[in-house]
């Protein structure tokens, strides 16, 4: 298409456009008013000042936050983290007493908390070594029992196999006695405290019984009667009482035949509280008990084999190593 062409085209369009807003009535007039000030309108719209309105009026109108849709709360704007100088220290108004911090009160030698305190060290000090006394001494009792009851288990298994005559008089009244006895069967054994209290052994014990064929009569009269029957019962002897009575039905005699047998036991007990083992024996060296003391460290091969030479009726230094 050729320039002359193109213009001639243009004025055209250019002379239809002018006559037809030569045309116009007043209502496209007030039309094209209208949408002039609609765009200008949009234009100047601010989005986030109506978002802000528009959420004031919904919390005041459901009752959420306050009810004053006038208040005007300020935008929080995220700033970056900056040193904030110390706060100032105001000072107190002419007048305010001031407020002293609160300080330990310091403990002036030679007052009363002072001299408690010195008192109760040495009462700790006194008390650890009390109680290290009597552990030690509770140690030294465990370990001289654990010794006995060793020696006596293995002196029980030997004379349960020989079963030796025991060449000892046992006399219940004037030329009346048990002897020549032999050995039967022994039985030694232990018991220790509970596992809370130590667990260290307090008690070994230590039985035999001798015996040969035959039996002893015995005959009472009278109030003898039953003072003899309760010797027999105290000390562990086995008979048969045969009475005869008057004819009132009192009984005048009785005949005790007493079984040639004696039982012997002996009990060594941990006294913790003084620090020994006490031996409590029976039908030892003689028909009825004893009584002997021991301290833990008297407890040695010597005394045990002595010990041993009592059990067998042999001479003897026992008694006199008890009191060591």
């Amino acid at each position: 298409m050729s320039d002359p062409d193109k213009t001639g085209q243009l004025s055209a369009i250019s002379q239809a456009i002018r006559a037809k807003r030569e045309r116009r009535n007043p209502t496209s007039q007030d039309i094209e008013a209208l949408e002039a000030a609609l765009v200008a309108d949009i234009e100047a719209f601010d989005l986030d000042a109506a978002e802000r309105r528009a959420r004031r009026e919904y919390l005041a109108s459901s009752g959420a936050g306050m009810t004053d849709s006038e208040l005007v709360f300020p935008e929080i704007v995220p700033k970056r983290p900056a040193a904030e100088p110390p706060a100032p220290v105001s000072e107190p108004p002419p007048g305010t007493p001031a407020v002293v911090e609160a300080q330990p009160p310091k403990i002036v030698t030679g007052s009363l908390l002072d001299q408690l305190r010195r008192q109760a060290e040495i009462r700790q000090r006194e008390i650890h070594s009390a109680l290290a006394e009597r552990s030690a001494i509770n140690e030294a009792i465990d370990q001289a029992l654990k010794h006995i009851f060793f020696f006596l288990h293995e002196l029980v298994q030997q004379l349960n196999i020989v079963k030796p005559g025991i060449p000892r008089d046992y006399p219940l009244l004037e030329q009346c006695q048990l002897n020549r006895l032999d050995w039967q069967e022994g039985f030694a054994d232990y018991r220790t405290q509970s596992q809370s209290a130590g667990a260290l052994v307090e008690l070994v014990t230590f039985s035999y019984r001798l015996n040969r064929p035959g039996s002893l009569v015995v005959g009472r009269d009278g109030p003898a009667i039953e003072r003899f029957r309760t010797m027999l019962f105290d000390f562990g002897l086995p008979f048969t009482c045969k009475e005869f009575k008057n004819e009132r039905q009192y009984v005048e005699h009785a005949e005790f035949e007493i079984r040639s047998e004696v039982s012997v036991s002996v009990r060594w007990r941990a006294d913790f509280a003084k620090g020994v083992i006490v031996v409590e024996a029976r039908n030892l060296e003689r028909l009825g008990s004893a009584l002997y003391t021991l301290r833990p460290e008297a407890v040695d091969q010597a005394l045990l084999d002595d010990f041993g030479h009592v059990v067998l009726g042999q001479p003897n230094r026992f008694r006199e190593l008890t009191k060591r």
